[in-house]
């Protein structure tokens, strides 16, 4: 009798080992998906740059005011500079067309059915393909934070020269605030290129203490500088008038961060939230929290920074079942069934994501509501899966 249940103890502990978190079964799944996931993003990505090339070339040729024309190496350096904020956009999507077309070649080969045979559970097997939409919601999140400081200035200087035809960088009306709720404008601010000083025109500075406005400073041009081991504003003509009382004006030449916490980091970081918020990294969109906490673009943007790498997770809980309940021959409708549900996702995260910009939504609620829409839903569809 010891003798007989001893086998079945034995096989027990060898399924055991082959099923244990990275071994054969993993190793294949999780290799497939790789190699599908690199085939969806060269794919993806390059209809994406395909289509917005086609639509910019045109504008990008235009003829510069010399009578030149933009070399192809710029148009080539600013793609491939936009490359990773075209991947922040689309990894979900990614992820989700990689799960798909893992799961299909599976049940293609007839090696989901050998799986569910020899009594593996479906969960089970695509432990490897969830493991990998979490490395990808993971590497959404050092992307943005690592490229928004390292090469979206890059991009951004690419991308002025293609659109404005011309280098020197010049944004007209920038606005900033501190954490003080002093408010800062520039008329025409110029960042400037390598090795050049940011410089700023027709400065305007209101001075608050808590609720109490206290000056004004003006200056007809401010430059960036060191002065004494300190960095700040040098600023040409520039008068400060008191707010009390007695009203009186003084010359000042220099606007320390006593006054005024000024970086041009902050400045580009402003021009950024001010034309395209979406590229705002997590931290940024906090530290502009901090000084309006009032303004439900930075608090909707905190949110969505934090829900939308999880949308690789939870689109692959609603498209892998959708596969794993149809049979080889029916698997490409379960793949039209996960791309359309994918759409949805992507619609229905537009427009609460639209919704809590314009204060109309919640910020928090606008950013959870389609990760916990669709997550539930996946999470009932992959319960019911085959065992």
């Amino acid at each position: 009798m010891s003798m007989g249940s001893g086998k079945p103890r034995r096989r027990l502990r060898q399924v055991g080992r082959r099923l244990a978190l990275g071994g054969r079964l993993d190793r294949y799944v999780g290799w497939t998906f790789i190699s599908c996931y690199a085939t969806a993003l060269f794919v993806v990505l390059g209809l994406f740059v395909i289509m917005d090339l086609a639509s910019n070339l045109d504008d990008f040729l235009e003829p510069w005011e010399d009578g030149s024309t933009v070399s192809t190496a710029i148009i080539a350096a600013y793609y491939l500079f936009h490359l990773p904020f075209l991947l922040l956009q689309a990894a979900p999507f990614i992820t989700l067309i990689a799960g798909l077309f893992t799961l299909t070649r599976l049940l293609g080969n007839n090696e989901v059915g050998a799986v569910l045979a020899a009594g593996v559970s479906g969960r089970r097997l695509l432990v490897p393909i969830f493991l990998g939409g979490l490395l990808a919601a993971l590497g959404m999140v050092v992307l943005r934070e690592s490229a928004t400081t390292t090469i979206l200035p890059i991009r951004d200087s690419l991308h002025y020269a293609l659109e404005e035809k011309r280098t020197d960088r010049v944004y007209n009306v920038l606005r900033l605030r501190d954490l003080a709720g002093s408010h800062l404008r520039f008329g025409e601010y110029r960042p400037g290129e390598e090795g050049e000083m940011p410089v700023g025109n027709e400065l305007l500075l209101s001075l608050r203490e808590g609720n109490d406005w206290l000056a004004t400073i003006t200056a007809d041009r401010a430059w960036w500088a060191e002065r004494d081991g300190e960095w700040g504003l040098e600023l040409h003509n520039g008068q400060r008038e008191e707010l009390s009382d007695r009203k009186h004006t003084t010359s000042i030449d220099w606007l320390g961060p006593e006054l005024f916490d000024f970086t041009p980091e902050l400045a580009q970081t402003y021009r950024r939230a001010r034309e395209n918020p979406l590229e705002l990294s997590f931290l940024e969109a906090v530290n502009l929290g901090r000084r309006d906490p009032d303004n439900v673009v930075y608090q909707t943007l905190m949110q969505y920074h934090l829900t939308f790498p999880l949308a690789n997770l939870v689109l692959l809980l609603v498209g892998l079942p959708l596969v794993m309940r149809h049979e080889r021959a029916r698997g490409v409708e379960g793949v039209a069934k996960g791309l359309l549900l994918c759409l949805f996702f992507f619609a229905t995260d537009f427009v609460c994501r639209s919704l809590g910009v314009q204060g109309a939504l919640d910020p928090l609620l606008a950013s959870w509501l389609p990760v916990l829409l669709f997550g539930s839903l996946g999470v009932v569809l992959f319960d019911a899966l085959r065992t």
